[in-house]
């Protein structure tokens, strides 16, 4: 099994790849794996990134030869072409490109392309003979199925992981993919035979912020103040701004809130999921905590009304970061 194959492909028989999605560093990951295939050994390796590059070179790279007469694959970073905002001076380059992709079955070479952008121009004819004659793939993740992609990663990268050390993977990564795949990266460089245990986990990964904030609120609310204070102290001296920790707040707050509310209307722990499209661990946490509406609505109002005064000038020490600590 391959990484792309946890995507969606549209012709999974085609070399010549899209990769398509608003995730880069995915992208990137995805694009960089394909690329170590054992086909692809004994290929030579380019790169033209279009925005530095530019067309010419591009067109260059697809029509000459290589100098050691052996095939090679081609990554195309950034190719601007397939989006809307096209500057009219590039016409006569993307008309090259259009006839050289809609013969793009008698190239030597291989194309892998990685187009890092929210979406394409699917009107334009370039983009229709692109997605014609190359596999497309949709590197999408939506929140509930980040567990199964990111377990599938690592099984197709031959590495074994308990479910205890995933479940805490995604956790520490705060339900974040490029974070997930940034943390893996450091895991990989550490496992032994390939396997990636709990005690791994904990060894190699920090808590995130959203994780060391959680910690704070969660402590405070069992009135363990001293440990709420000192874990608050530890995130500044740590160089995290009071405006940053008191979103973080803001956040964790009024997503239990939310939770909370729809809880009290009837929907079940899935009904929520669904309706706020996030991460099951996130709202399993939140139910999990017993703290009554009346008291998140004041304790948001309270941390509302820090963050409008702090952004005016009012307070000029991190104290009212503690102060509010307190009154939780």
């Amino acid at each position: 099994m391959t990484l792309l194959s946890l995507f969606k492909n549209s012709q999974q028989n085609t070399l010549n790849t899209l990769i398509s999605g608003s995730d880069t560093f995915l992208n990137d990951y995805l694009a960089k794996s394909y690329l170590q295939e054992e086909q692809f050994s004994d290929y030579e390796r380019v790169m033209v990134d279009c925005e530095t590059d530019g067309l010419d070179n591009l067109i260059a790279a697809l029509t000459e030869s290589s100098l050691f007469s052996q095939k090679k694959v081609l990554t195309v970073k950034n190719p601007f072409f397939l989006t809307a905002k096209v500057p009219q001076k590039y016409h006569k380059q993307v008309e090259q490109l259009q006839n050289i992709f809609e013969n793009s079955s008698q190239l030597d070479d291989v194309v892998i392309m990685v187009a890092s952008y929210e979406k394409l121009d699917r009107r334009k004819k370039i983009t229709k003979i692109i997605t014609q004659n190359f596999n497309v793939v949709e590197a999408q993740v939506k929140p509930y199925e980040l567990k199964k992609v990111v377990r599938g990663l690592i099984t197709s990268e031959k590495y074994q992981i308990t479910d205890d050390a995933l479940k805490l993977l995604l956790e520490r990564s705060d339900q974040v993919l490029d974070t997930v795949l940034s943390n893996y990266n450091k895991l990989k460089m550490t496992a032994i035979d390939q396997k990636i245990t709990t005690a791994l986990v904990e060894k190699n990964t920090d808590l995130s912020l959203a994780q060391n904030i959680f910690a704070i609120l969660e402590v405070a609310l069992r009135k363990n103040y001293q440990e709420a204070l000192t874990r608050l102290d530890n995130q500044l001296h740590n160089g995290n701004s009071p405006v940053q920790l008191l979103a973080v707040f803001e956040n964790q707050i009024e997503f239990i809130l939310v939770v909370k509310v729809l809880q009290t209307r009837g929907r079940s722990e899935a009904e929520i999921v669904r309706e706020l499209g996030v991460h099951p661990f996130r709202v399993k946490v939140a139910l999990r905590n017993n703290i009554g509406l009346q008291k998140l609505e004041k304790l948001l109002q309270e941390a509302i009304k820090l963050d409008f005064n702090y952004k005016n000038g009012q307070y000029r020490s991190e104290n009212f970061l503690r102060l509010f600590i307190l009154s939780v």
